[in-house]
């Protein structure tokens, strides 16, 4: 397996208050994590800026606008109740989307089986209108635009196993058969969607909520029989994953207690769908995770699971 990595020196530079969850300290410990000699055979590429006119492919004209507006000249700005803005977040988001679509493009180019992009801000929250929990742009959700649009894809899957339901994806994707978007999550937990009943209006949204306190077996449960038996059905041309690692039970936002065993066998098994019916093509983006522990170590262990298939 052939797995390139994508990173940004800048993605450090979008700033928080300080005590936020969502903080540069997250990249600091995953790229500590990617100095074991496990990692020598990564391809690591400095992910390129983004246009604007990419934004568009999941967003309308005027939530980019408001976007460019809330971007401050110093100091840290509330977009909303829990998402700032700092002078350089506004060219970090433009960078993880860069990021996103070259990874799409190498894997259709032959260049790479699959890839990761480590960037923040995280974009599952953002819906076509509006930022929301930490997110400005749905970065997956273009990504998936852009493998349509760019290389003529006609079914994209996307997996959010992050522990938080990713509202935005699914608002983009509500009335596109097209994409099948499958999320596990913590309910109740914020944003408050992700209720069963949602399945879009082509039954193209599958929810696998999860109780608080649930743990590996529930979790690894409602990935098969959620999960796993839509992507059979669906049969995607790509496999895109939301990879969030705030399910970890070090993890102060939530309580599904994962360990980063249950993280490399949901890699495992998303591979295995890709590699039947997707040529192998998985691209992950990295989401959420706040304890840096939690998320050094799972995230080390999903990107392992893509190098060595």
């Amino acid at each position: 397996m052939t797995t390139h990595l994508y990173e940004n020196a800048l993605f450090q530079e979008h700033k928080v208050p300080e005590g936020h969850p969502e903080r540069p300290d997250r990249l600091r410990a995953l790229n500590l994590a990617l100095e074991h000699p496990n990692f020598a055979p990564l391809k690591r590429i400095e992910a390129s800026k983004g246009s604007e006119d990419l934004v568009l492919l999941a967003h309308s004209e005027e939530h980019l606008r408001s976007i460019t507006r809330a971007i401050p000249d110093e100091d840290i700005n509330q977009i909303e109740a829990d998402t700032y803005a700092s002078p350089s977040s506004f060219v970090a988001a433009l960078t993880g989307i860069g990021g996103a679509v070259a990874a799409i493009d190498a894997v259709f180019a032959g260049e790479a089986d699959n890839a990761f992009v480590a960037a923040r801000p995280p974009g599952h929250h953002a819906e076509k209108n509006k930022a929301m929990g930490f997110c400005f742009f749905n970065t997956i959700a273009i990504a998936a635009r852009h493998a349509q649009k760019a290389h003529g894809v006609e079914r994209v899957a996307i997996v959010d196993w992050d522990v938080h339901h990713g509202n935005g994806t699914q608002d983009i994707f509500w009335n596109d058969p097209s994409v099948l978007f499958c999320s596990t999550h913590q309910m109740p937990l914020y944003p408050g969607t992700g209720a069963k009943e949602e399945t879009g209006v082509k039954h193209n949204i599958v929810n696998a909520p999860l109780s608080p306190n649930s743990g590996s077996e529930h979790f690894r449960d409602a990935f098969r029989s959620r999960v796993l038996a839509a992507l059979d059905n669906f049969r995607p041309d790509l496999v895109l994953i939301s990879a969030g690692f705030d399910a970890h039970y070090r993890d102060p936002l939530a309580q599904i207690n994962l360990v980063a065993e249950d993280f490399d066998w949901a890699t495992g098994r998303l591979m295995e769908a890709a590699g039947n019916s997707a040529g192998n093509r998985v691209v992950s983006m990295l989401e959420g995770g706040y304890d840096l522990q939690g998320l050094a170590e799972s995230a080390a262990m999903h990107i392992l699971r893509l190098m060595r298939g």
